[in-house]
């Protein structure tokens, strides 16, 4: 069987959008160009904002996001990957209007969550994924309670993404580094045994070397599993 094609729907924020197709490649085993995979990317910055169309009832960003799943379904893609943990709230109004499977981030991170042995584990998220739950509804499934931060801390998290999204400087993406670690030492002070990078900004500025227990980069792991599905074995870049 051939290689699969990927569909990317991104621009939720562009350079998260930049670093999961960068991730993509690193993951892929290949000796040449041609050993690559065939990825077709649909990146629209317009699309409404997600956590506002949860929280404060704002535009729904559903119409956008399927006319960009619609164009990756006419490419030919065979499945497609959503990179923005928040837009994953709104799979169950996308999936039924499409012929082709969205590969979903939750399933990927709690499989990892899973494999990892973990039973309790911190998120850093916008404040729109954690008050929807779906995280911890999926956790749930696989045994493994959520521990979320405080609202002190989630506003930290929630400056931290703000700041990646405006292209940083490199003393503000270290500040927003430093937000991220803080609300992460409260989650383990709370008992979490890993912390989850629930947002596909939150690894620009944050990663396992700023970290002493598990990190799990949903970009990474997202990445890593779209290589798997469209046919190849990754390689491992952590």
């Amino acid at each position: 069987m051939g290689k699969k094609t990927i569909g990317i729907l991104g621009g939720m924020g562009p350079e998260a959008s930049a670093d999961c197709y960068a991730k993509i490649i690193k993951c892929t085993p290949a000796a040449k160009d041609q050993d690559h995979l065939r990825i077709v990317i649909e990146s629209n910055p317009t699309v409404p904002d997600r956590t506002e169309a949860i929280l404060a009832g704002g535009e729904s960003p559903v119409p956008v996001m399927l006319k960009g799943c619609r164009v990756l379904e006419k490419a030919g893609v065979d499945f497609i990957i959503i990179v923005c943990n928040t837009a994953h709230y709104f799979l169950d109004r996308l999936e039924p209007e499409l012929s082709i499977p969205i590969l979903s981030i939750l399933d990927v991170v709690a499989e990892a969550v899973k494999q990892a042995g973990l039973k309790k584990v911190g998120l850093l998220a916008t404040q729109g994924t954690i008050d929807a739950e779906i995280y911890q509804s999926k956790l749930f499934d696989y045994g493994i309670e959520t521990l979320v931060p405080d609202k002190e801390h989630e506003e930290l998290v929630m400056a931290a993404i703000r700041s990646i999204k405006a292209a940083p400087t490199a003393e503000q993406r270290k500040e927003a580094t430093m937000r991220l670690k803080d609300a992460a030492k409260y989650l383990l002070k709370q008992g979490a045994q890993g912390i989850i990078g629930g947002c596909t900004e939150i690894p620009l500025a944050l990663t396992q070397k700023d970290l002493d227990v598990l990190f799990f980069d949903s970009q990474l792991l997202l990445a890593r599993a779209a290589v798997v599905r469209a046919g190849l074995t990754p390689l491992d870049h952590t």
